[in-house]
């Protein structure tokens, strides 16, 4: 049988949802999507896992490999009891309804489009892990572990899964005809924003910005990116829902961003510094990753290579204010890596997806809009209405839960590293 059928908006212009089209399984979407989620949860554990780990100092390592596990843990618990019905069931143009809670009337027969909605409802669910989780990027080496549990779980009822609905459940969004392919505004612009805002609410690590807070392991960091870059095949191209020339042409468009971005932000640092840097280029590629992500499948190979290029650009001047002139410590560059890039890549979705640019044309705007325009003013309501929303909320959510557990660690924990203060372990034995 096949789920509830979504809004007909919904099918014609979000990949990230049941498809209306199609009502018998279809093996190779099957297999393909199978794949899709594993490498997306493989872009959490053990990719983001690894490259933050790689990026704090050697006393905090564990604790920020110990919150993604955790995020995972919580994350995939909450959407099986309630968030995915919450943010992919009917209900209205805001939220979704507990219908499908704890995948009520979902059996192994179940469809969803030409594929099984156990199997959407677990690629879903990797996206739903990974949004969470960008935000330790944000309060990395000062948070409490059960501040990070409390607000993790509040967060993604409250920002996370309305968003997702505005935009791929069939909610208002969608139905403007808002271009976002596989998450600009529902996984970048929101982590982003609330990484912004977890900054600028917890305050800055002892020292900064006086004391240099260098990465203590690049070689992980960089190993973990590389398993960013590979995963987010699955994360672009998967959102296709199928095994057609979509979701193979979101791949290119992916991986062409991606590798424009590296020598985008690599060019500018030897330009300006003399030397490019291995941590530049890694952080130009996922500037190039997270900036295409919203645009991947609508803009063809000419127009990923420009966004790749104005994402490794833009982000790295984004990186350069936020840090230097603002003195804002959004501790691994959350804020101006994801939530600049996201709020760039959801714009560009509406120039590059113009069918007349020539070799930088796209496929098409969304039904009923007929210019270049209209579709940008529909990315720009969409940009604005998730910014102002993920602010406002993601705030009253810190303060609740710092009325309740407090943020911080304190001044001798935070001395001292998370990891031995929290956890009671080392993550090296120098004995």
């Amino acid at each position: 049988m096949r789920i509830s059928p979504l809004p007909l908006a919904f099918a014609s212009l979000s990949v990230a949802s049941p498809a209306l089209a199609a009502d018998t399984l279809n093996g190779a979407d099957t297999a393909w999507i199978l794949t899709a989620t594993a490498l997306v949860l493989f872009m959490t554990l053990p990719g983001l896992a690894l490259f933050y780990g790689g990026l704090v100092r050697a006393k905090n390592v564990l604790s920020v490999l110990m919150q993604c596990f955790a995020i995972a843990g919580v994350v995939s618990v909450l959407w099986l009891v309630a968030g995915y019905s919450l943010a992919f069931s009917e209900g209205n143009a805001w939220i979704g309804d507990l219908s499908k809670a704890m995948l009520a009337g979902v059996g192994r027969q179940t469809l969803s489009g030409s594929i099984p909605e156990s199997l959407f409802f677990i690629f879903q669910m990797t996206f739903a892990i990974i949004t969470p989780a960008l935000i330790l990027g944000a309060f990395a080496e000062r948070m409490k572990f059960s501040a990070m549990l409390l607000f993790s779980a509040i967060w993604l009822f409250l920002v996370y899964i309305p968003v997702a609905h505005w935009v791929w459940g069939g909610g208002w969004l969608q139905h403007m005809g808002l271009y976002d392919f596989a998450g600009g505004t529902v996984v970048h612009i929101t982590a982003g924003v609330a990484s912004l805002v977890a900054a600028l609410v917890i305050g800055p690590r002892k020292g900064f910005p006086q004391t240099p807070m260098t990465p203590h392991n690049l070689t992980m960091a960089v190993t973990g990116a590389g398993m960013l870059w590979v995963g987010w095949f699955g994360f672009n191209a998967g959102s296709a829902l199928a095994a057609d020339g979509n979701a193979a042409m979101a791949m290119v468009a992916t991986h062409v961003s991606a590798a424009a971005g590296v020598l985008a932000w690599s060019a500018i640092e030897w330009w300006r510094f003399g030397k490019p840097s291995v941590l530049g280029a890694v952080t130009g590629m996922v500037a190039g990753l997270g900036t295409i992500t919203p645009a991947s499948g609508f803009v063809g190979p000419g127009g990923a290579l420009l966004i790749g290029l104005l994402a490794g650009g833009v982000c790295f001047t984004a990186t350069q204010t936020v840090k230097r002139v603002f003195k804002i410590d959004d501790s691994l560059d959350v804020f101006p890596v994801h939530g600049v890039g996201g709020m760039l890549g959801t714009l560009l979705a509406g120039v590059f997806a113009a069918t007349g640019l020539g070799v930088f044309s796209g496929y098409g705007f969304a039904e009923g809009i007929s210019s270049m325009a209209g579709q940008l003013g529909v990315q720009a309501v969409g940009v604005l209405a998730t910014v102002v929303y993920t602010g406002v909320v993601t705030w009253g959510v810190l303060k609740l839960v710092d009325a309740l557990t407090g943020l911080r660690v304190d001044e001798e924990a935070e001395v001292q590293g998370l990891d031995i203060n929290l956890h009671e372990e080392r993550g090296y034995d120098l004995l």
